[in-house]
């Protein structure tokens, strides 16, 4: 791929998951998620969002709506793996949560500065 080409919206939301997806893992801190996460709502090119992961190992492709661990949109799912997963999901929530107020709180920043 062409790392000139402009970025979408969605190309940004598929690199925050892998980015929720290594923090979930343990290879990121919130610290570096959300300073992470500020560089990719701020990347213009592909090029520019595949520096915010470069030094990551690949994830996983997103698990289908049925998958073991009641990925989101766990369509199907009974309540064997639901203990499991809502740990998993709160954390994600939080995340999340930290993610959103980073990125308010350097806005408010960046309006004040200029």
């Amino acid at each position: 791929m062409d790392g000139q080409l402009r970025a979408s919206d969605s190309d940004r939301q598929r690199v925050v998951a892998d980015l929720q997806r290594h923090t979930e893992q343990g290879r990121l801190s919130l610290d570096e998620f959300s300073e992470r996460v500020g560089a990719v709502y701020s990347a213009r090119t592909l090029g520019e969002l595949a520096v915010v992961t470069r030094d990551l190992p690949a994830v996983s492709a997103p698990r289908p709506g049925g998958s073991a661990d009641g990925g989101v949109g766990g369509a199907g799912g009974t309540g064997g793996g639901d203990s499991g997963s809502t740990g998993g999901r709160r954390e994600l929530l939080v995340v999340f949560a930290v993610a959103v107020v980073t990125l308010l709180l350097l806005g408010v920043f960046m309006s004040v500065t200029r």
